[in-house]
């Protein structure tokens, strides 16, 4: 029981020992994959038996929720912290700065986005809290969206994704929470539609499906947030003459 607020022994203990099976974890995802991670293996390494290493972590999918909110967490600070940079920026300028920051943070860690944009296991159900952290991520790009204008061709997706707000409670704080002005269905459409062309730009890039196309990733998803900007209607730079 923590004293006047401080922690006790051991519960620094315990907070320590818990880090050390996390980094070993990760270390294990590192080196191998998502597959390579192993209690056992953790345990052995940190000089632990298993049945010790079970009084910090349930099981395999205990600890992977725990690596996968961490990961939630390190990746939504890394696009807030671009956005923060850019606050005072155009439209398109912070579409492209939030879409550099996912890119970048990937790269940084392709063992942490790949525990985010995998399955862990076959048996792995990700608790409802996820979820909720997963929308953290995509935040700063709301109040971005919200300033557009849909082209028709994305009217349908809009008017799904309002029935969507419409039922759920959650996505409309989480939606609202981030805008201040604008439309909330327009806003959480191209958010959506920003999620997906990321995915697919940064997944590639990780796995190295680019390797020898000749291209630059990072032009690639600058392309595909510069596409979303205009099915958005977001405004182009002042200068842009081949906007």
């Amino acid at each position: 029981m923590a004293v006047d607020g401080r922690s006790t022994p051991r519960q620094r203990y315990r907070d320590q020992v818990r880090a050390e099976i996390k980094h070993e974890a990760l270390e294990q995802i590192r080196a191998g994959g998502i597959p390579a991670l192993s209690l056992n293996a953790v345990a052995k390494r940190l000089g632990l038996t298993g049945p010790a290493l079970y009084k910090y972590f349930r099981s395999r999918d205990d600890l992977l929720t725990e690596l996968i909110g961490d990961a939630y967490d390190e990746a939504a600070a890394a696009i807030r912290r671009a956005g923060e940079r850019v606050a005072d920026a155009p439209a398109r300028e912070r579409l492209r700065a939030l879409g550099a920051a996912y890119r970048q943070w990937a790269l940084e860690a392709p063992h942490l986005y790949l525990l985010l944009a995998g399955t862990p296991s076959p048996s792995y159900a990700a608790p409802a809290e996820m979820v909720e952290r997963a929308r953290v991520v995509l935040g700063p790009f709301l109040p971005v969206l919200a300033q557009g204008r849909l082209r028709p061709g994305a009217e349908e997706l809009r008017a799904q994704l309002r029935r969507w707000l419409e039922e759920t409670p959650a996505v409309v704080e989480w939606v609202t929470s981030h805008t201040s002005a604008g439309d909330p269905a327009t806003a959480l459409t191209g958010t959506i539609i920003a999620w997906t062309r990321l995915h697919g730009v940064v997944s590639l890039e990780v796995q190295g499906q680019f390797a020898g196309m000749g291209h630059q990733p990072a032009t690639l998803v600058e392309v595909e947030m510069d596409t979303l900007a205009d099915v958005m209607g977001l405004p182009a730079p002042t200068g842009d003459t081949d906007r």
